[in-house]
């Protein structure tokens, strides 16, 4: 039997866009975060889906974008624009929720290398797999 994942959210992502998410969907935003803890618990299974995808990876620990959709609404994850950056450490078994955004969140012209900025700026520990 596989050993269970856990997975944190870390303090840069609550206090940024996970708070707007929260605001502005109410009460369907924690079913859908629940759902997300939940996909993340068994990120393996998520990878296999086209809902994921490795970015990058080093050492053991793996960058990875994921789509979602926000319970109650009609887009599906991957035209809702809603995305969620993690690390996984493989070797841990632990999933780190780096950042969680809508494309709206990212106002540059290149989602990809904004968020990667924000990842390498407030998380150092992965900014040598960036």
């Amino acid at each position: 039997m596989p050993s269970t994942i856990t997975v944190t959210t870390e303090k840069f992502a609550e206090s940024h866009f996970i708070d707007s998410f929260a605001k502005k969907h109410k009460a369907h935003w924690e079913v859908t975060y629940e759902a997300i803890i939940a996909s993340l618990e068994r990120i393996d299974t998520l990878l296999q889906t086209s809902k994921a995808t490795i970015i990058c990876e080093a050492a053991g620990v793996l960058i990875i974008k994921t789509e979602f959709r926000v319970d109650g609404s009609k887009e599906s994850a991957k035209t809702s624009g809603n995305r969620c950056i993690v690390a996984w450490d493989i070797e841990k078994n632990k999933v780190y929720i780096l950042l969680v955004y809508s494309k709206t969140d990212i106002t540059s012209h290149n989602e990809t290398a904004a968020w990667k900025k924000l990842v390498k700026d407030n998380y150092p520990q992965y900014e040598y797999i960036l």
